[in-house]
């Protein structure tokens, strides 16, 4: 049994994956605090998307779902609900009367930067304590895990 490690008491994967929870936990807790809604993951990911986009070009249906890797009847759907939760709005574009580019409410914008807040300071929390070094090595270790779980 060369290099079975499992007679631990503890496995890594059920570690990482408490330690998933806890900073899941947490980051809701802060947003909470700040009068945020929770959001589903792909709601969250699509307004970071639109928001990190927002100043740089028209983003359509089209590219989330190209970005997303999803079908077009599920972006739809996702996006007709985030319409409805007041997330975003569709407004036409002056170059192509078949466009309606993605727009983020200020809704959405508040939320999102809520949620970056809670994450940096989530960040700052995980790192209190540790040095670089530490810090440097917890990477070179999770990228070898990375790798192994391959």
């Amino acid at each position: 049994m060369e290099n079975n490690r499992m007679d631990h008491h503890r496995a890594i994967g059920f570690e990482l994956k408490i330690l998933s929870n806890m900073i899941k936990r947490r980051i809701a807790a802060i947003k909470a605090t700040e009068g945020q809604e929770q959001l589903t993951g792909m709601h969250g990911w699509i307004i970071g998307y639109l928001y990190d986009r927002r100043d740089l070009k028209d983003v359509f249906q089209r590219d989330i779902e190209a970005d997303f890797t999803i079908r077009r009847s599920t972006a739809t759907g996702i996006l007709q609900l985030m319409e409805k939760n007041g997330l975003l709005y569709r407004e036409p574009v002056s170059y192509d009367a078949r466009l309606k580019k993605l727009v983020l409410t200020p809704k959405a914008i508040s939320n999102h930067e809520a949620t970056m807040k809670a994450i940096h300071e989530m960040e700052s929390n995980i790192e209190s304590g540790l040095t670089k070094e530490e810090i440097d090595q917890f990477f070179v270790i999770l990228d070898k895990i990375k790798k192994n779980v391959e």
